[in-house]
């Protein structure tokens, strides 16, 4: 005997001959199987295989009124392209030509009469096995577009997060509102240049080694180089913000530029990619609270960020006009001693 879940298989048997439809039964429940139904009249077939959904079609090919080729061409287009229902074909037409053109309308396997109990048993069993397969197979495709389609969403809502925090920031700094417009435009593109950084260092879990650095340093001109010999004033800014968003206030960023050298918008940029970063999960970390992650960016002002920006960004979450997330989790999440973010989120990744 099968399996319990093979014995619960629904199979489906469409033959003229009575004597050749008992036998099948026999065979079948003498295995365990439990779940058959059967008509000798294929036209009954559509009505039979509506109401009972099959997973498995036994067929025979040669029949008055309807043959086992027009049972399978009913059934074109009632399969639906996510499903797979096995059909065998069971006749005494050993012709190349039948056991070709049954195969071509549908046929999945192809059996000559008289059956012989075991081989119709094996047959039956594999392509059950091979349907069920199947079946888990499309569930879990089902359960990975569902976390991609929420990992897209979270994403899209990170993106808004950032957004907004920047336009408070860049507005906090009293920039012209036409400097705020294009800096909120312009700031998700800031890593674009990541397309170039292989995905097992992006998404390396744990430390990254000099060289990995080195690697994911680069990101910054490439995304300024993808991003150059615009006329749009918004790609423009963009080029610029990519180009120096790890630079920091005391010149030990990707460049080496210091202080006011450094473009006002890739300083605001850094400062809220950085807060962000610490405050959503990555792969080697947990999110930190807003609190602690506030208190990390004050740590190091004058180190990593403009002071002015970190008065803004400060300002800021006194309003709460930061803190646009979710609930934030425990303090044991993240790491104490500030450095633990250095070299990630310092980095954007």
């Amino acid at each position: 005997m099968f399996d319990d879940e093979y014995a619960e298989a629904k199979i489906l048997i469409v033959d003229d001959e009575p004597a050749n439809v008992r036998l099948l039964e026999r065979i079948l429940q003498r295995d365990g199987f439990a779940n058959i139904d059967s008509t000798n009249d294929p036209r009954q077939f559509l009505a039979l295989y509506t109401s009972k959904r099959p997973d498995l079609l036994l067929l025979d090919l040669h029949m008055p009124g309807m043959d086992g080729f027009a049972v399978m061409e009913q059934l074109r287009g009632r399969i639906g392209m996510n499903d797979f229902v096995p059909i065998v074909v069971l006749t005494a037409d050993i012709t190349p030509q039948a056991k070709e053109r049954a195969l071509s309308a549908g046929a999945h396997d192809f059996l000559t009469k008289p059956v012989d109990p075991t081989e119709v048993l094996l047959r039956i069993r594999n392509h059950l096995q091979t349907r069920y397969f199947y079946q888990q197979l499309q569930s879990q495709n089902e359960v990975l577009e569902r976390k991609v389609r929420d990992r897209t969403r979270d994403l899209e809502q990170a993106q808004i997060e950032i957004l907004e925090r920047l336009a408070r920031a860049a507005q906090q700094m009293r920039l012209a509102p036409d400097e705020v417009y294009l800096l909120r435009r312009a700031a998700p593109l800031h890593d674009v240049g990541k397309i170039g950084t292989p995905d097992a260092i992006l998404l390396k879990p744990g430390k990254l080694t000099d060289e990995e650095f080195e690697e994911i340093k680069k990101h910054t001109s490439i995304g300024a180089g993808i991003l150059s010999g615009s006329r749009f004033a918004v790609l423009q800014h963009a080029e610029e913000v990519a180009l120096y968003h790890h630079e920091n206030w005391d010149a030990t960023g990707y460049m080496g530029l210091e202080g006011e050298m450094i473009p006002v918008s890739a300083r605001i940029v850094h400062a809220v990619d950085v807060l962000d970063a610490l405050t959503h999960e990555r792969p080697y970390k947990k999110a930190w609270p807003m609190e602690a992650a506030l208190e990390e960016i004050q740590r190091k002002s004058e180190q990593f960020f403009d002071p002015d920006v970190v008065v803004a960004v400060m300002r800021l979450s006194e309003g709460s006009q930061l803190d646009v997330t979710a609930a934030p989790p425990p303090a044991e999440h993240f790491r104490a001693g500030g450095e633990a973010w250095k070299g990630r989120e310092a980095i954007g990744a």
